[in-house]
């Protein structure tokens, strides 16, 4: 079982040349689709109301086989919109509300069975939710192997010396982490994100993987390095790549039996060619997204090569 505790959200897709499109989304809530999708059992541990956006995305996760072990409670759905350049790409404004006062009592109960907990992006940023997922975490690092993305919002989290201090908490307790070029160029201005993901590396991850957008991903472990160019696709938009990027990375580690407390070693010494593997098929699964519109990620028979 993979848990992934973190923000869910209504992506309000706004551009020049099409109606406003409505999608269940934020990054976590993603990221557990993506790997329901691809074949593994997931479920999500986030908050969402009981009005209609809460319902499209409690409907959401329940078509695409996530449990939802979390109830709705009674503040409003969170909402990002989403503003679409010519090229596809998105900007965001957010209306949020993240905490998880639950979280605590139900974690005993969320983790049995989970062998990886992925968490990132606002939910890891954003306060007091953050410091209730910054506890999970810690609490379920002893056995289970820990994923973190993230997924900077400066346009939400504006102090740029709180975010890398809280993201560098994360990253030193988890096992595989993801971060977009982006990210790492918010984070630390003065360094490429190659040589930062490098330091993070040292901090205790046994992989580092990178995403540079059309550019495509790179990664790096103890045992060395490995990039993966973007196959050949049409953008509708970008809405969701890095979350199925992250998705597919953590099944296809999960299928390696990467994953588990007991596995924790066997990750740090992943050889070159798995991690060329395994960011091959990521990157795969990115490309069929931007492919189509919304956060709209691949089921696996779309990622099986012929």
């Amino acid at each position: 079982m993979l848990t992934v505790i973190g923000e869910a959200l209504v992506d309000e897709v706004v551009s020049d040349t099409a109606p406003k499109r409505f999608h269940p989304g934020g990054s976590p809530l993603n990221v557990a689709v993506g790997v329901a999708r691809l074949g593994r059992p997931v479920q999500f541990a986030g908050r969402y109301g009981t009005d209609e956006y809460g319902l499209l995305i409690e409907q959401h996760l329940r078509a695409n086989s996530v449990l939802t072990p979390l109830p709705a409670d009674n503040l409003p759905t969170s909402v990002a919109t989403a503003v679409l350049d010519p090229a596809g790409g998105a900007r965001y404004t957010f209306d949020l509300e993240w905490q998880l006062p639950s979280l605590a009592d139900a974690l005993p109960r969320l983790l049995e069975g989970t062998t990886v907990l992925h968490t990132g992006s606002i939910a890891a940023m954003l306060r007091p939710g953050a410091d209730a997922v910054l506890q999970a975490v810690e609490r379920a690092r002893p056995g289970i192997i820990i994923s973190y993305d993230p997924n900077c919002r400066p346009s939400i989290i504006t102090d740029v010396a709180y975010a890398r201090e809280q993201a560098e908490k994360f990253v030193a307790l988890s096992d595989v982490v993801k971060a977009s070029d982006e990210d790492l160029a918010w984070l630390y201005p003065q360094d490429s994100p190659q040589d930062a993901a490098r330091r993070w590396l040292g901090l205790g991850p046994a992989l580092i993987a990178v995403t540079s957008g059309s550019k495509g991903a790179w990664a790096v472990t103890a045992a060395g390095e490995a990039e993966a160019s973007v196959p050949p696709v049409t953008v509708v938009d970008t809405v969701g790549a890095g979350d199925s990027f992250m998705s597919a990375l953590l099944v296809s580690l999960m299928d390696r039996e990467l994953d588990g407390g007991a596995r924790r070693a066997e990750l740090a010494r992943i050889g070159t060619g798995d991690l060329q593997a395994v960011l091959n098929f990521a990157v795969r699964a990115a490309a069929v997204t931007v492919s189509r519109a919304g956060a709209n990620p691949p089921y696996r028979a779309e990622l099986e090569l012929p």
